[in-house]
């Protein structure tokens, strides 16, 4: 079974904690949908489907992937200015390119050409970067994340941004340019308030008094946290949560999924699902320790701090921690493009481990 697997460049570590994943998000949807066989169903189709793709990907040598990064990119960011011209919109964002047989937002496909870009501006020149890289590198991550803030979709802006600023990270900048840098953002951040639309503003203040609005705004993170906290240390049991079978708890098989978990399994079961993802994290900065190049070790690094900003922000936002910003709780949360995005990324990750075995014969 191993040499199967390695065959196929697939990591056993990798591939047994995402099938935990996407087993226990199953089974939460089943729950958090009331036993809807359908969503399960089709949640299952995606998740094989993905699993296919993310094969696929595994089998690309990481020298053909640096060769095609720029196409890439480019190709995704003339994507993301068509949207903003003519894209269809939906939920009051305009996201989707609409091309008759296919509906899809380009900006998920960014969350991963953006991390492939800077490792690939970063690959052939002196690290740490000089002042002049990193401004330029700083621009390529500003160009697509304005774009996506204006459509607007403020929670994959920040995605996107905070991949492209982790290579920069990587890449060994000095702590004189992260102050200013962070100086920066800070003086940026009135502007970024003025632009900002009504409903957005409106989550930032509901994080700091989501008591102000209890039946509004406020609603999603008090019901949110209730459920987490009734499900104490042992949890009230797979099919049990109350918040959940009595649809108080908004959102339920999709941006707040992790609620759920935490009222029908507990502490105990939330230190457990930590422990897989944790498993994973690890596993994907081992890949970037032992990578064969700079720009495969920032890309796997990269990648896998993607991976764990979705965990750590949905997470976050359903604790109330963190501002609801409309991320999903990685392979468990219902829905397909952040799936495809994530298998996508592991798939990388896999075929940079996989090259690093075959040079290692």
């Amino acid at each position: 079974m191993q040499s199967l697997l390695y065959r196929l460049n697939l990591d056993p570590v990798l591939l047994t904690a995402i099938l935990g994943l996407g087993l226990c998000g199953m089974l939460l949807l089943y729950s958090a949908s009331g036993g809807n066989m359908d969503i399960v169903t089709r949640q299952g189709i995606r998740f094989g489907m993905a699993l296919l793709l993310m094969m696929a990907v595994a089998m690309l040598p990481p020298p053909v992937l640096y060769q095609w990064t720029p196409f890439v990119f480019f190709s995704i960011a003339l994507m993301l200015l068509v949207v903003l011209v003519v894209g269809s919109s939906g939920k009051g964002a305009q996201r989707w390119l609409d091309i008759g047989i296919l509906r899809f937002q380009p900006s998920e496909m960014m969350k991963i050409a953006m991390p492939m870009m800077i490792s690939f501006y970063f690959a052939e020149r002196r690290l740490p970067p000089n002042f002049r890289d990193v401004v330029i590198a700083l621009l390529l991550v500003l160009g697509p994340t304005t774009i996506i803030f204006l459509q607007p979709d403020l929670g994959t802006a920040l995605l996107i941004s905070t991949a492209g600023l982790t290579v920069i990270f990587l890449a060994g900048i000095r702590w004189r340019t992260i102050i200013l840098t962070l100086l920066g953002a800070i003086a940026a951040l009135p502007v970024l308030w003025h632009f900002m639309h009504e409903y957005q503003r409106r989550r930032v203040e509901t994080f700091m008094n989501p008591e102000s609005d209890p039946l509004g705004a406020g609603y999603h993170i008090i019901q949110s946290k209730i459920a987490l906290g009734s499900g104490a240390i042992y949890g009230k049991g797979w099919l049990n949560g109350t918040q959940t079978q009595l649809d108080f708890l908004p959102e339920q098989t999709t941006d707040f999924i992790f609620a759920v978990f935490g009222e029908e399994f507990g502490l105990w079961g939330v230190l457990l699902l930590f422990a897989l993802y944790l498993l994973i994290v690890l596993r994907g900065f081992y890949i970037a320790w032992n990578a064969q190049d700079t720009y495969a070790r920032l890309l796997a690094a990269s990648i896998t701090m993607i991976f764990f900003t979705y965990f750590f922000v949905n997470v976050g936002m359903v604790s109330g921690l963190l501002p609801v910003v409309g991320v999903p709780l990685p392979l468990i949360s219902y829905g397909g493009s952040s799936m495809v995005t994530i298998m996508v990324g592991f798939g990388i990750l896999m075929a940079i481990n996989s090259e690093k075995r075959l040079l290692s014969k």
